[in-house]
């Protein structure tokens, strides 16, 4: 019997640990990520937190993701009214089989008509007119595009023309083009630009008709598409046969917000396209697995502190936040307990006015630190019981020293009759 008992005990043990290791492996599957395409990332568009990440420093060609960096640089440099007028090189410079918006020799058009057929059509010859209109040649935005990639932070990107047209000197990483994008997305007209999903050119100086017609090269916008993602709302997608298929992609869900990145993709077996799958994956990915928390919002009360020489109904003070903060966590730490870092100005003291800044707070979530101000939440009011102190001293003094002084004349007085007796 005992020996029974003992072989149900082992039998119960070896099912719990079974359990446990079977419990932990599919976890692991519900967070794991697999993609197809050589080089990919996954970021948090508002913290710039990498969320995953697959070869993202292999140099590597951008093709037509190189014209972020061209609207963005546009967008910095001009006016969207201003007027460009089309070169006979940005007409003829463009190789056979690259895309075009039918652009004619002396043709007008505003920097806003240009950006659009530039990011929704992806137009390499509108490309070259910006590139001409605000640096005078294809080399001389080029190192200006350089030289915003250097102010960025880029470290592995090389730029030489203005469309992505292939060149062997014309490079980037998934980790560039990442930083480069998350940029550009703080432009709300580039925001604008990269949604638009589709657009038609007017009649210009040297074009009567309106069939020059784009619709975005980004399927993940497009509802009828097979690719369509709801919460895609960019960014742009490039192709050549060296560079084969990329994508910059964005997406939103509640205050979340991500970037992809996928560089150098093909088909499956199936002939379906990577660089859409592993995009819908890695959102899917982040979605499921990270959230925006809310740490504290504007107007939270973080400390109460007593302010140095204050009147004694104005001395205890509340300190709060500015801003709103919300921070990146996973969704299986979100009931995590978060203390703040409080940074409180030299030599506080009264008076202090509403809404004053009185120093700073930090809340850090996995090694990101999120600051924002912190403010006087009331009146400080200064006291005067110092000045009253001081006012009572004075008098204190000045009635001894007439009390001293009226002594000292009696004194006087006794000597002299003293004196007038002799």
């Amino acid at each position: 019997m005992k020996y029974i008992k003992r072989i149900f005990i082992y039998f119960l043990i070896f099912l719990s640990l079974s359990l446990i290791l079977f419990g932990n492996v599919n976890a692991a599957d519900k967070t794991s990520l697999s993609i197809a395409s050589p080089s990919a990332l996954l970021m948090d568009l508002k913290t710039g937190k990498i969320l995953y990440k697959k070869n993202i420093d292999n140099k590597m060609y951008p093709a037509s993701l190189t014209k972020v960096l061209t609207a963005i640089i546009t967008l910095e440099n001009c006016d969207l009214n201003e007027v460009a007028t089309v070169s006979y090189n940005a007409v003829m410079s463009i190789s056979a089989g690259y895309v075009t918006a039918n652009l004619q020799v002396g043709e007008e058009l505003t920097v806003d008509q240009l950006l659009h057929v530039l990011m929704v059509g992806s137009s390499n010859d509108a490309a070259i007119v910006l590139a001409e209109h605000i640096s005078g040649s294809v080399e001389e935005f080029s190192k200006k595009m350089n030289e915003k990639a250097k102010e960025l932070g880029c470290t592995s990107s090389n730029f030489v023309n203005p469309n992505g047209a292939h060149d062997e000197n014309h490079y980037s990483t998934a980790h560039d083009l990442a930083i480069i994008s998350r940029y550009a997305m703080q432009n709300e007209t580039f925001r604008t630009l990269i949604s638009t999903t589709s657009y038609k050119l007017p009649t210009t100086n040297k074009y009567n008709k309106e069939d020059r017609f784009f619709t975005t090269t980004n399927a993940l916008l497009l509802k009828n598409n097979v690719y369509y993602y709801k919460y895609a709302n960019g960014v742009k997608t490039g192709f050549t046969t060296p560079a084969g298929n990329c994508l910059i992609a964005s997406a939103k869900k509640d205050n979340l917000e991500l970037l992809t990145v996928v560089l150098g993709s093909d088909q499956n077996e199936n002939g379906e396209s990577n660089r859409y799958l592993d995009t819908k994956k890695m959102f899917e990915y982040g979605f499921n697995n990270y959230e925006m928390k809310e740490i504290i919002g504007s107007g939270g009360v973080v400390q109460t502190i007593n302010v140095k020489h204050a009147t004694r109904n104005t001395k205890k003070l509340d300190s709060v936040v500015a801003d709103d903060i919300d921070a990146l966590v996973k969704t299986s730490d979100e009931d995590l307990a978060i203390l703040p870092q409080i940074h409180l100005n030299d030599d506080l003291k009264a008076p202090i006015n509403k809404g004053d800044v009185i120093g700073s707070v930090t809340y850090t979530v996995d090694g990101i630190d999120y600051t924002t101000d912190l403010l006087a939440n009331s009146d400080v009011k200064k006291s005067n019981a110092l000045i009253y102190t001081l006012i009572i001293l004075v008098i204190i003094v000045l009635i001894y020293l007439y009390l001293k002084a009226k002594k000292r004349k009696k004194k006087n007085r006794r000597i002299k009759k003293r004196i007038m007796k002799y």
